[in-house]
Order: structure tokens, then sequence, then C-alpha cells
């Protein structure tokens, strides 16, 4: 395993669309492992497969941050049933650097994917773990976080990923956008 590189927005390869793994390999499992070790480096809850330069549909989360190895899910080839009931909460990315905002998102999911060895499951998420999935499931349709937001909040994360493409220092977020 090893830490790869994570893209950090206007990277082109974040806003497209991630290709179906077709594989259950040697290649893909080595991929997995690079992912959680670059997740758990960052530290992030998430990372996708794009956000490291690979277009392949793959997912890792670990809500513990690589303190409890059964928290560890790997979404390859994911599928999403979403919830009625939405909630907002902040979230935050590893290629948005230094931002944070409320998304509104279905509070909860039903996730359909299969493991690194090519089997499929499916698992209900709530909370937190629904909105993670959701988030890095996004990553893979070249969709960020910050395509949810509207009003005011979108305009302050343009004016944020503005400052990234011309490499400024960021505006301190004001402080309802990062309280959890």
């Amino acid at each position: 395993m090893s830490l790869r590189s994570i893209r950090i927005y206007p990277d082109p390869v974040l806003r497209e669309v991630a290709r179906p793994v077709t594989r259950f390999d040697d290649e893909l499992t080595e991929l997995v492992g690079d992912m959680v070790e670059t997740m758990h480096a960052a530290p992030g809850i998430g990372l996708a497969a794009p956000q490291i330069g690979v277009g392949l549909r793959v997912a890792v989360v670990d809500l513990s941050v690589g303190e409890d190895p059964e928290e560890l899910l790997v979404l390859i080839n994911p599928e999403l049933r979403a919830g009625d009931e939405r909630e907002a909460d902040s979230e935050g990315c590893l290629s948005i650097p230094e931002y944070t905002d409320k998304v509104i998102r279905p509070a909860s999911v039903v996730l359909t994917a299969s493991d690194v060895s090519g089997e499929r499951y499916e698992l209900e998420a709530l909370g937190l773990l629904a909105r993670a999935i959701q988030h890095e499931i996004d990553h893979l349709d070249g969709v960020l976080f910050v395509d949810h937001l509207r009003g005011l909040r979108r305009e302050r994360a343009r004016r944020h990923l503005k400052r990234l493409v011309a490499k400024e220092p960021p505006e301190t977020a004001p402080t309802e956008a990062v309280a959890r």
C-alpha cells in the first residue's frame, strides 16, 4: 500500500463520471488499500477513486478514521436508494481544502455495492454514514458537495473555489457554516 496524492479543485478529473469496475483482481485490491491509507493519512472519513486521479467507481468510507477496522466500507459500483426525509448538516471535502458548509441531503439511504472480491451487499445507512456515502458517490458522478448549495452559500463557495484556482489564501468561513 502507498499514499496517493489527493486531487484538488479545479482538477478536471473531479468533474468526470467514473467508469464501472469490471475486473476484481489484485490491482483493484491494491487500489482500495492505497485509498484507505490515503484517506486515513489525510485524515478523512471518505475518499473516492477520482480524488486520487483514478476514473473508476470505487469509494471507501470509514467513520472511525482508522480506529476500528470493522467500520471500513468499500463501495465498488455503488447504487443508492434515498429516503424521503432530508436533513442539513456540515460537509467538507479533501479535494476542496479549508471549506465546509451545510448541505441538505436525504437522511437515510439504502446502498447496494460490491466489496473488493466482487460480492454484492446491501446496507441501510442513517445520519453521518448516509451523508458520507452520498458524498463519495457524488464524486463518482463528477459532483462536488458545493454543487448542492444554493443562494448565499453557493456564492460563498464560488468565491472559495475561485481562490483555489488562483491559489490565494482562504477566506475565513462564518462560524455558523462550520457548526456541527
